[in-house]
């Protein structure tokens, strides 16, 4: 099997020089980015460290530790649960760059659970869109 490294997932072989100190101490600014991203997102839904926790079914000291501290590359599941409870993509939490906005993110989100809805209520769906066209 090959694993295959992204440089956006932070890795400290995958680390340019200028920064290999940073990368070497564990701060490869990704935990950084994501915890910031998660902290937000909390806030915004109005969510207690306790009740992200709950949810995601982490520990409280755990989602702490990925707001506040740079911790060693999350695992992919926890990252995917803590994404889709706060409504974004897992792609977005741990993207550094600033090109993926909040809005695409739940954009994205809200399309994925469309995808998997009934015919009927996606034709609900589609028919409200329609009424509200109307109004304009």
């Amino acid at each position: 099997m090959r694993v295959v490294k992204h440089e956006k997932y932070g890795y400290p072989e995958l680390c340019e020089a200028e920064t290999l100190e940073l990368c070497e101490a564990g701060d490869t600014g990704v935990a950084t980015a994501l915890g910031e991203k998660v902290r937000k997102l909390r806030k915004k839904k109005g969510y207690t460290l306790e009740k992200l926790a709950e949810l995601t079914g982490s520990s409280k000291s755990y989602i702490w530790e990925l707001e506040n501290k740079s911790l060693p590359r999350p695992s992919a599941d926890k990252v995917a649960r803590i994404a889709s409870v706060l409504g974004v993509t897992s792609d977005y939490l741990v993207d550094t760059s600033e090109t993926v906005q909040v809005a695409d993110a739940a954009d994205q989100a809200f399309f994925r659970k469309y995808r998997k809805m009934a015919p009927e209520t996606k034709d609900k769906i589609r028919r409200m869109i329609e009424l509200w066209g109307d109004d304009s």
